[in-house]
């Protein structure tokens, strides 16, 4: 048995899987912001309740915002702060007294797709999540790429490829920098461009909706989405080369993104023809907490 915990910001998602992906027990509880000692208990305390409801112990896998470190084993680049400079690895396996394996939640997300989820039986794949950010992970033969510096798949934070006009030097983004992909990607920045060229303040859902129903307003502002999207994601294309591109986070549920983004990346992709396929996630909003659990995909 295998159990997968997603560590987020508000919500803590524990699952039980059996080894052919059926579910066999599931909990959700509210994360203790800003307190390093609740979360360390409440994780602790999520996994013995699962435990005792599928009847059984496993391996856990934990999917967290942000990584550890390889130089100090310690949590960088996580937006739940008060993660950050702490041992959640050795704090956690001391808890519970047995192995635990970790990886981005963005890394978890494209772990789940590629094992039994819409990218299943593809060598290479991109896991894309757009949402409130905008994150990415790759896994090959089924096994995830952390790299060198335990930051592989961080597409977000790359400019934007052959940015013009007001795209450089682009919004400013949390990380420090400016023009980054996820600055153009996210929710929030589809928002943001739908309001500065002349709509109100709704949210790219709604943006979506209003495309749909025919605005020409919303349908140019999800245009030059789509066209961002498709320089960004060529890119990967060129120094990945993936069998399959997987969308998941809010933004994915938009429909005309899987025809109209591959109609617009094949300028920027350097090849005559392009046969990586762009596809939705299976699993939706379970991918992160069941790619947790596949961080130990060995027969167990």
């Amino acid at each position: 048995m295998r159990i997968g915990i997603d560590l987020g910001g508000t919500k803590i998602e524990g699952i039980a899987i059996a080894d052919g992906g059926g579910e066999r027990a599931r909990r959700r509880i509210a994360s203790p912001r800003g307190d390093y000692g609740r979360t360390l208990a409440a994780v602790s305390g999520l996994v013995r309740e699962i435990e005792r409801d599928a009847g059984g112990h496993g391996s856990i896998g934990i999917g967290i915002p942000g990584t550890i470190s390889p130089a100090t084993g310690l949590i960088k680049n996580s937006n739940s702060t008060w993660l950050n400079g702490r041992p959640l690895a050795e704090d956690l396996s001391r808890l519970l007294d047995r192995p635990v394996r970790f990886a981005n939640d963005a890394n978890c997300f494209a772990l789940s797709e590629a094992t039994d989820g819409a990218a299943a039986g593809a060598s290479s794949v991109f896991g894309v999540i757009v949402g409130t950010g905008t994150g990415g992970g790759v896994v090959i033969n089924r096994q995830v790429l952390v790299g060198a510096n335990a930051i592989g798949g961080e597409w977000g934070h790359n400019p934007l490829p052959a940015a013009r006009g007001t795209e450089s030097p682009g919004p400013p983004c949390y990380c420090g920098r400016s023009g980054c992909i996820e600055t153009f990607l996210s929710g929030p920045a589809l928002a943001r461009d739908y309001a500065a060229n002349g709509g109100v303040a709704i949210t790219a859902e709604e943006i979506a909706i209003r495309a749909a129903s025919g605005e020409a307003l919303a349908d140019a502002t999800l245009a030059r989405y789509e066209e961002r999207m498709a320089r960004a994601l060529g890119s990967v294309i060129n120094l990945l080369d993936p069998e399959v591109i997987v969308l998941g986070g809010g933004l994915s549920n938009i429909d005309r993104l899987y025809d109209r983004v591959p109609q617009r990346w094949g300028p920027h992709i350097f090849s005559d023809t392009v046969t990586t396929r762009l596809v939705r996630a299976m699993h939706g909003d379970s991918s992160g907490v069941r790619g947790a659990a596949w961080l130990w995909n060995e027969t167990m």
